[in-house]
């Protein structure tokens, strides 16, 4: 996904030191203190979108410059360790890495209380054990019923809920990026990766066809939910309710045949 810059400065100029650096004519530790924060300063409306579209996913109490700060350190990581020669565009690389830092700080933060995490296993029990009882998905009011809990406090465990298979799902896309750039020196941890790559690519193909679709439009094609019902020719709401849907059948299908593998 490019992101065009937005500071102003002419992008397009076939001498500045970013253009020099995505071709490979120089290595960051040979740029001047002066390019490489014009090449920091180029890349920086990019973080910012992407701390952006992460903390539409996550709960208030996530600070955006958090996200943003921890992006920066990825776009520095990205920086310093791009090479040109393996054949991977620099917006590519540098964003799976910004992402990726954002997701290790949010890991780092432990951003769920503890009385929330307690909520969300309360609820992921009683969900398991409602659909083993009745073979259909539990509804809010059932889990009020079956937990005790409050409508508001099923509500916040359920996004939650949502919000962390998300990120799972975020996190497993950036190292699916990565692990494509691999060096042969870590055959163990590619094939190690692969076959997780595998187990889920065969979960998501048992989802129904609409399901798989949103997954692929809001994962792959990396669309919004309003992008994704304009593709799909249906409401946010539905796009809403098959995402959550197709969520909890991947969690609950992987738990149940790989957890104790």
């Amino acid at each position: 996904m490019a992101i065009l810059n937005s500071s102003g400065k002419n992008s397009s100029s076939k001498n500045a030191p970013w253009r020099e650096l995505e071709k490979g004519v120089k290595h960051w530790d040979e740029f001047s203190p002066r390019d490489r924060e014009n090449i920091v300063r180029f890349y920086a409306p990019k973080i910012r979108i992407l701390a952006l579209r992460l903390k539409s996913k996550l709960p208030q109490s996530v600070e955006l410059n958090e996200l943003i700060s921890a992006g920066s350190l990825g776009l520095l990581d990205a920086l310093g360790k791009f090479k040109p020669k393996l054949g991977i565009k620099f917006d590519t690389y540098s964003e799976n890495r910004i992402k990726g830092s954002m997701l290790d700080e949010l890991r780092r933060m432990d951003w769920f209380s503890r009385g929330l995490r307690q909520k969300v296993k309360v609820l992921e029990d009683a969900i398991r054990q409602i659909e083993h009882e009745t073979g259909f998905p539990a509804t809010p009011e059932q889990l009020q019923d079956h937990t005790g809990l409050s409508q508001k406090e099923v509500q916040h465990g359920l996004e939650a809920l949502n919000n962390q298979v998300c990120l799972s799902l975020d996190s497993f896309h950036e190292n699916l990026i990565g692990r494509k750039n691999m060096s042969d020196d870590e055959p163990f941890q590619s094939t190690a990766f692969q076959e997780i790559v595998d187990k889920v690519a065969n979960l998501i193909e048992e989802l129904t066809p609409r399901e798989k679709l949103v997954i692929s439009l809001y994962y792959g094609e990396e669309l919004n939910m309003k992008e994704t019902a304009e593709v799909m020719d249906i409401t946010e709401g539905r796009v809403s309710q098959l995402h959550s849907q197709a969520l909890k059948k991947l969690r609950k299908t992987f738990r149940e045949r790989y957890e104790n593998e």
